[in-house]
Parts: C-alpha cells; structure tokens; sequence
C-alpha cells in the first residue's frame, strides 16, 4: 500500500511537469466505439449514443458505470427542437476520427460526432482532442440550420455539454475558491423534501456533511456563477472513497468565452453534482439567439481537465491546477493547428488584439472593458450570430489588454463599481494581426447636484439584507443569496414593510435584496400560504430630509433606479402573454403623494432571479423625471410600487410572485436656473453690443449730414451711456459670477458632462470685455466732451474708431462668451 501511495505521488509529479510524460497518443475505431488516450487518459465514444461512456485517469474509472443519461460525458444535449430536449447521436450519428501533429510536433487525437434532427434538418455537432502530454479533453460544439422552407425555426434555448458521473468517488463540487461544499450523502438524498424546481430540504439528516456544512437546502442554482471573473469550476474526490485513496478532480476551464453570449454578466448553472459547460440558456433571463436558416455557429473550445494528486489534498490546490489554464492564449498554437478540422474556428492569422486605457471616474472601482456586437447592449449580443466577445478588467490607471479578438465590429463598453452608468462606443473596428488602441474618457452619467444615493452602482443587489452577507449559522458561510429564497422570510424580517430613512437606515439591513409584490404561496416551503399584506409587501417607503436651499428656486428633479434584475410574468422566456396582465410589469414611483408615469419594464427585459439563487441578472435602469415643486423643506417621501397581488401563472414548482432587485438607487435635484444662468446674460450682453453697433454706426451713413452728427453725437452720446455701461456692466458680472459658481458648487456634474472647461472660458471671455476698456473710454469721453478735435478728427470720425473697436470687442469676448456658455449649457443638461 505505500508503495501505491509513493506510485501516486510520482504520477502527480508527472501531471505537473507534463513536458516529461513520455505519452503514446492513440486514436482508434472499431464498430462499436472511437477511442482517443494516451498514456494517462483514455475517452471513449459509444457509437450508439455519441456520448463518452469511458473516461479513465491513470486507470482510475471517473464515469462509473453507464446507466441512460448518467456515467456518461462530457456530451451535448440542447433544448433546440420544435418538441424541447434533444441529445444528439440517438438518430443517425456520423463520426470522424482524427490523428496528427501540431505545429509543435506534439501528436493529438480527435472525434467528432455530428447528428441531424430529422424533422427540421439541424445539425448538432461536438468534437473531443486529446494532445500528447495532456489529462484534459479539448471540446467544440456546432449548430447549423440550413432550411429555406422554414427559415425560424425557435431559439437556442438551452445548449451544454454535461460531464455526469454514476458512481460514488465524487465528495464536492466547486464553483470558484469562495463557493464549494461537500456533495450531499446518499441518506440526504433519499430523505430530502422537494420544496421548488430543483431544490430539495435537507435538514432530515442533519449530520450529512453538506447539511452541517453548507446549508439545509440543495438547490442546483446555490453553485450558479457569473462569467466575468469564472476561471475553472467542477467535481473533486477528495480520496475518502476512492480505491486507490488518491484524490481526483474533473473540471470545466473557461480558456475562451469568445463564443459565449451575454458577456460578463451573463451567469448559469456550472455544477451540482454534474459538471456542466452552459454554452447558451436563458436560466437568468439573458437573450438567447434565433435559429433561423444559414444559423452556424461554432462554440469553444473549453477544456476539461482531469488531475490526480495524493489523498487529503485540498480542493482548491487541485482547482489551481485546473485555473492554470484559464487563459485564450494558452494552446492557441494547437487550436490553429486543428482549425482544419474545426468549421467556423477562427484562427490566429484572423485575430488582432486591443489596448484600451480609460479615465475613469473618480471613485471607479472594479472597471471592466467589454468588446461584443456593435450597437446594442452587451447584454443583447444574440443578435447577429457571427459576432463575438471579449472582456479584461481595468488596472489601477485604467489599462486593459485583451488578446485574440476576431477581427470585426464592436461595441466598446466600460462600467465599473460605485459608478452611475456606463461609457459606450460603437464601431470599434478590430484588424486582423493589428492591435487596436483606444485612449476614452469616461465620466459618471448624472442628472445634476445628487442629494443622495441608496446602495452601490455594481450591477448587483448583494449589498442589500440577505444579498452578499454570509450565513454564519454553518462553518463554510456561504453567501444567503445562493441559499434557497424562501429561507429568508420578507413578512418576519419586514413586519411593518419597509420603512427605509436616507441617511439614519442601513442598507443591509434596512432594504431587501428583493422587492416582492407578494410573498410566500407556490415554491415557499416555508409560507406555504401566499401573503399579501394591506402594502407593506409591494409598497415600499424611502423617507428623506432636504434643506430650504435645495428645494428653491428648483425646477426639475430626477430619481434613477438601477435594477440587478426584474421578473415580469413572462419570467425568462422573452415571450408576450397577452392573458397575463403583467407580462409587462408596472413600477410606479410616488413622490409626497403624487404618481410619476410608471416605468413599464417590458417582457423581454424579465429574469427569474432570486428564486435562481442569484443577486444580478439582466440589468435595467429608468430615470423618473418630475417638477422638483413635488419636493418640500424637512421630510419628503418616496414610495415604490410594483403592482398589488401582481402573480403569474407557473407550471413548476417555482414562485409565482412578479419582482425586482434594486441595483441602485439615487436622487439628484438639478440647479437648472443658476447652471443656464451664464447663457442667459452672456445673450443680453451679446446683443447689447450688437445694437450699440446697428445704432450708432447710424450716425456714419447717409442720409444723415456729417455735419448734423457731429452736432447731435456728444448729446446723445453722454445720455445713452448714462446708464448704459452699468446694465453692460451688471450682465458681465452675471456671467461670470455664475459661470464661477456653477464651477464651485457643481464641478462634479460639470466634469462628467464635459462642461466645466466650457463654463470657465465663459467667464474668462466675460471678463475679457473689460480688458478693452482702456481702447474704448477715452473715446467716449471725448465725444461727449466734444473734444474730438485735440485727437485730430471729428465727433463722427471719433465714433468710427470707438465702433471699430466695440466691434472686435463684440466678435471676441461678447460673442466668445455665448458661444462658450451655449456648449456648456448643451453639455451640461442634454443627456
């Protein structure tokens, strides 16, 4: 038995040092089955069936024993057909079997199944490479539709493949290093209580392990992640049950998420007991594509990687191993290698690169670059089918690289972290073996001065109750938003409703991380009977104090919801339902007793989220607009309404009740009148000088007699600037006093509109109209003096040169400061 242990021990050695493994690639068929291994792993596809039915690890069987869907893997299935599910390779499968070397000289082996669904003529395809020297299998998968007779067919609802063992080796599953757990025991299982779709109550057995560790509910969704920062997930033994008492993992490495859709805040089921890689779903409520005729799409690849190491290894070691390889660039050489026989592969030669460095906001934390589909929300990037996606996050002094990008069209977005909005831009163009460089200033979207904010701007609502806070009543403390929904009682937690005050409450613990418009009924296991309440489940109420001084002189307010997700009664399906009255779902915001128009959130926008173990699915904002004349000195009140009683019909075992999740929420009372003040003055002092030019020039043209002006001017010319020069005067002050003002007390605003540079130079070239003074006043005061002789003219060839004067004057400071406050006022309050 030592001698095993140091054998084992030596084999890990080995997987970490794979460059000294001595492999023999093998690639073979008989008429059962194709085999590709080497001399650690060995995959066999059973040719009726097209799924892996061996997969073995330095003879250690990690599938069990075949039994209908389960033992088998890693195989594809969709939910793609007119009828629903379908797994591909129980028609009439076709197979091709590949041998070669790379570009490195390295053998590799491959298999490719590919099955056409009778009935409409679509093709599923997946593909298995095994290269030399490696203990994980290399995958792609393909759809195509090629029907002119029916040219929409449905959409990709759900495409995976699944790693799904039949035997009793595995002891955890793993999501990423923050969220892991032991596998429930068979005592669990056979005892557990269905309480939702997929979700069982645990807590008959309170010693199993998962239950004293985790949690007392299993819910597939509890190990849900986001595929932003997802690395490499998956099953571990940890040697207790194993016959050699080595530890194993089997793992999905996202090495590529190009082919993916939703980009980083697209979030599924990795693990649960099978190990899974969700190519597309909607479980979250993301866009899923269309198939229609000429749909082609190659997926991948992705990489599961096998390793062995001797027992009591800790998990997250193994998952290291496995998070290695994380990366596009790792094996691009063997990918470019085996395009040939990959359709729609994109290889090297058609991959360019991009560098982004961005100013980011003050206060951006946790930025992010994301390059999809041009034109549309990366959320929505299902539209065309040929584009792509990629993502890197910023550093510290906002920089980004992001390798191996398909040449083509996209969008440039950036958001990040306690930021309001995000930057966009369209056609940024990617050529093949070139790199892309993009220097973009970013600033914070805002509506004007805030008064305040509720939350953070993350795209989440795990910092509200239940969200992000860990369960301390189990030793693993796993985040309560992954934890079954309905252990979090809204009705004992919120008696009253809630009744949140800006500035005294506290947001974890003060705000739900889910507005429900009931609570309780179908799928709570818990509050078996819906309740509804008298408002104080749909109804909620943010209280909040405001000065005089922010509440005067005020015209127009603004109050932006973030939302992390909302489930309408069309749940996640993107489907109209016109017998259901809340397909598209009305959320009314109340200020002080009066209603603003209800934001609509339409059905397509809907995500099932909390009851999906989830706190950010598909992000929606709104902006609620309103006569700031609604808000008052001291208290005011805001009250957010979802509908009264407002469900939905729902086959399975899952909540009926419509909701939302509040990303973020913030109050801004815009100061309109001061921030359009330099424009209005700078106007009067423009076409003051315009008409003292029309009219005195007057006096230099026929028909009036030379002689007859020079009599009239000191006259009319001592009356009119009487006065005169102090109205020019008080408007000069306006604009810049103003101008100074806003640069004071709304630079933020100012710097994220773009405006502040504009407001200064308005009141610079406001000012710069008294630097002339000193050309102007003595003319003046010789005209009316009638003292024009002494300079050597007459009264009219003195006003001739003062108009020449007033007229550079006019055309530089006069009308530079219009100009100047007519961009910043433009900037500073067209969104």
């Amino acid at each position: 038995m030592k001698f095993r242990k140091l054998s084992a021990a030596f084999l890990v050695s080995l997987l970490q040092a794979p460059q000294l493994v001595a492999a023999a690639l093998n690639a073979t068929e008989t008429d059962t089955q194709l085999v590709i291994s080497n001399d650690r792993l060995y995959a066999a596809v059973q040719k009726k069936g097209g799924a892996i039915v061996k997969l073995t690890l330095d003879g250690t069987n990690l599938l069990g024993s075949p039994s209908g869907s389960t033992g088998i893997g890693p195989y594809l299935d969709c939910y793609c057909t007119p009828k629903g599910f379908w797994t591909p390779g129980s028609v009439a499968p076709e197979y091709k079997l590949f041998k070669g070397k790379d570009g490195k000289g390295k053998d590799y082996g491959g298999i490719v199944m590919s099955d056409t669904y009778t009935e409409t003529g679509q093709v599923l395809e997946q593909y298995w490479f095994l290269r030399d020297g490696e203990t994980g299998l290399h995958t792609f998968s393909r759809v195509a539709y090629h029907n002119e007779e029916q040219p929409f067919l449905r959409n990709l609802q759900e495409l995976r493949t699944l790693f799904r063992p039949n035997n009793d080796m595995w002891t955890h599953l793993l999501t990423n290093t923050k969220q892991y757990a032991p596998l429930p025991g068979k005592e669990a299982k056979e005892k557990q209580v269905v309480v939702q779709d997929a979700t069982w109550y645990l807590g008959n057995t309170p010693n199993d392990p998962y239950v004293k560790q985790e949690a007392d509910y299993f819910t597939k969704y509890t190990f849900q992640d986001s595929w932003r920062d997802i690395d490499a997930y998956g099953l571990f033994a940890d040697g207790s049950k194993t016959e050699d008492g080595d530890a194993y993992g089997a793992w999905l490495v996202m090495n590529t998420k190009d082919t993916y859709f939703g980009g980083p805040l697209h979030s599924d089921l990795v693990v649960d007991g099978i190990l899974y890689n969700y190519i597309s779903s909607n479980h979250h409520g993301d866009q899923t594509p269309n198939i229609t005729n000429g749909f082609d799409r190659t997926f991948g690849p992705q990489y599961f990687h096998f390793n062995r190491f001797p027992g009591e290894t800790d998990i997250l070691k193994a998952q290291a191993d496995a998070a290695q390889y994380a990366d596009p660039e790792w094996n691009a050489d063997f990918y470019d290698s085996i395009a040939k026989h990959v359709p729609n592969y994109v290889p090297t030669k058609s991959r360019g690169s991009f560098e982004v460095k961005v100013d980011l906001p003050k206060g951006a934390k946790n930025a992010i670059a994301v390059l999809a589909q041009s034109g549309v929300d990366f959320q929505d990037n299902v539209f065309d089918t040929k584009a792509y996606q990629y993502w890197a996050n910023l550093d510290e002094s906002g920089r980004a690289t992001i390798p191996r990008v398909k040449s083509g069209t996209y969008r440039l977005t950036v958001y990040a972290d306690n930021i309001f909005g995000q930057y966009t831009q369209d056609k940024v163009k990617i050529k093949a073996g070139k790199t892309e460089k993009k220097n973009v200033r970013w600033r914070e979207e805002s509506a004007g001065k805030e008064l305040w904010r509720i939350g953070t701007p993350d795209k989440t609502s795990g910092e509200y109750r239940h969200g992000f806070e860990p369960d301390t009543s189990k030793p693993l403390q796993p985040e309560q938003y992954r934890i079954y929904w309905a252990n979090w009682d809204f009705v004992k937690d919120f008696p009253e409703g809630v009744n949140f005050k800006v500035g005294e409450s506290d947001v974890g613990k003060d705000l739900n991380y889910v507005h429900w418009s009931v609570f309780g009924g179908k799928g709570n296991s818990v509050r078996p009977e819906q309740y509804v309440g008298d408002g104080n489940v749909n109804n909620w109420t943010i209280a909040f104090d405001l000065k005089e001084s922010q509440v005067k002189h005020k015209k127009h307010a603004t109050f932006t919801v973030q939302l992390a997700g909302a489930k309408t009664a069309a749940g996640n399906t993107d489907i109209y339902n016109a017998s259901e009255p809340h397909s598209n779902l009305k959320y009314t915001v109340n200020i002080n007793g009066k209603d603003l128009e209800p934001w609509v959130i339409p059905y397509d926008h809907s995500s099932s989220c909390a009851v999906r173990s989830s706190v950010s699915c598909y992000n929606i904002a709104h902006k609620f607009e309103f006569d700031a004349k609604l808000l008052k000195k001291g208290e005011n009140e805001i009250i957010l309404s979802l509908p009264y009683n407002a469900t939905n019909y729902e086959s399975a075992v899952l909540p009926t009740s419509v909701c939302i999740k509040m990303a973020s929420g913030a109050f801004f009372n815009p100061r309109v009148l001061l921030l359009t003040a330099p424009l209005v003055s700078s106007s009067i002092t423009l076409w003051f000088a315009r008409d003292q030019s029309f009219f005195l020039t007057l006096f230099t043209k026929s028909p009036i007699e030379r002689k007859k002006a020079n009599e009239i001017l000191p006259g009319y010319i001592s009356n009119f600037y009487g006065s005169g020069p102090w109205a020019v005067l008080t408007f000069i002050g306006l604009t810049f006093s103003t101008s100074i003002v806003n640069i004071w007390s709304d630079r933020a605003l100012l710097r994220s509109r773009g405006s502040l540079f504009w407001y200064g130079w308005s009141a610079a070239l406001a000012l710069g109209h008294l630097a002339y003074v000193p050309a102007v006043a003595w003319k003046l005061r010789a005209l009316w003096e009638d003292n024009c002789a002494v300079e050597g003219t007459d009264n009219v060839g003195m006003l001739e040169r003062w108009l020449a004067v007033n007229h550079l004057r006019m055309l530089t400071t006069d009308l530079g400061a219009w100009l100047c406050a007519v961009v910043a006022i433009s900037k500073t309050l067209i969104v």
